[in-house]
C-alpha cells in the first residue's frame, strides 16, 4: 500500500512538471511566432527619445550669452585675475592672462566651466565665479494681425495667449486658427510651430498653449475673408455670408 502511495505521488509530480514544460514551451513559441502581438506602450509611461526635437513646454531655458553682455569675473583664490569683461560684436572676450576666448552663445554654468579648464592650465584648480552685469532684457516679437505689433519685454512666465493680449490682441481680420510661433533652436535653425488659439478659447483648454522663450517671434496672419470684405457692398453682407 505504502507503495502505491509513493508511485502516485510520484507520477502526480510528473504531471505537474509536464504541464509546467508545456507552459514554458507555449509562451516561448508566442515570443518568437513572427505575428505574435507585440505589447502596447503605456501611455502613462512613455519611451525616451533622444533623438526628439527642443520642445516648446520648455518653461526655464538658461540665459545664453551674447554680444553687448557684460560680466564680472573673480577668482576666490586668486584675485589678482578678477575683472569686467564685456563681449565684442565678434562673440569674443579678452581674458587677462589667457588672451581671447569665444563666449557667445554659453550659459553662465558653461561660461564658468570653459573658465576653468582654460585657467586650469595656469592655476592649481582655480574657483571662479561668473555674475551678469549687463546683458539683453528678455524679449518676444508680435507681428501680424495683432493691435500693438512690436518688441516687448518679457517678463516672467507668459503664455502664448497672454502675450497676444499684451499685443493689443487679435484684430477683426485676424485669423486666430493659425497663429505661428517661432523659436530659435540654434544659429543655424528657427523651428516653427502652428497653434488653434481660436479653438483654445472655444474650449476653454489652455493645456497646448505654450511658455514664451527669449527671443520668440509670433505671427497672426490675416484671415482669407478679410481679403475679401473690402469689395462687399454693405447692402448685400447678408447675401454675401448666407447666399440662397
Amino acid at each position: 500500500m505504502k507503495k502505491k502511495m509513493t508511485m502516485r505521488a510520484m507520477q502526480g509530480a510528473l504531471v505537474a512538471l509536464m504541464a509546467v514544460a508545456m507552459g514554458t514551451a507555449s509562451s516561448q513559441a508566442q515570443s518568437s511566432a513572427p505575428d505574435a502581438p507585440k505589447p502596447i506602450a503605456s501611455a502613462a509611461a512613455p519611451v525616451a527619445d533622444s533623438t526628439a526635437k527642443p520642445e516648446f513646454r520648455d518653461r526655464y531655458p538658461r540665459y545664453k550669452i551674447g554680444a553687448g553682455d557684460q560680466f564680472d569675473v573673480t577668482f576666490d583664490l586668486s584675485p589678482e585675475f578678477n575683472q569686467t569683461v564685456t563681449v565684442q560684436p565678434d562673440g569674443y572676450v579678452t581674458m587677462r592672462g589667457v588672451g581671447d576666448l569665444h563666449v557667445q552663445g554659453q550659459t553662465v554654468p558653461e561660461l564658468q566651466q570653459t573658465l576653468r579648464t582654460v585657467y586650469g592650465k595656469i592655476l592649481n584648480d582655480p574657483i571662479i565665479a561668473v555674475v551678469l552685469k549687463d546683458f539683453e532684457k528678455p524679449y518676444f516679437v508680435a507681428d501680424g494681425q495683432v493691435g500693438k505689433p512690436g518688441k516687448y519685454e518679457l517678463r516672467g512666465d507668459m503664455t502664448l495667449t497672454e502675450a497676444i493680449a499684451v499685443a493689443g490682441g487679435f484684430q477683426d481680420s485676424a485669423k486666430h486658427s493659425q497663429v505661428l510661433l517661432f523659436r530659435k533652436v540654434n544659429d543655424q535653425w528657427t523651428e516653427a510651430k502652428l497653434f488653434n488659439v481660436k479653438e483654445m478659447q472655444k474650449t476653454g483648454n489652455l493645456k497646448e498653449d505654450p511658455f514664451l522663450h527669449p527671443g520668440d517671434m509670433l505671427f497672426v496672419p490675416k484671415s482669407a475673408f478679410s481679403k475679401f470684405k473690402q469689395f462687399i457692398p454693405s447692402g448685400n453682407v447678408g447675401t454675401y455670408i448666407k447666399p440662397y
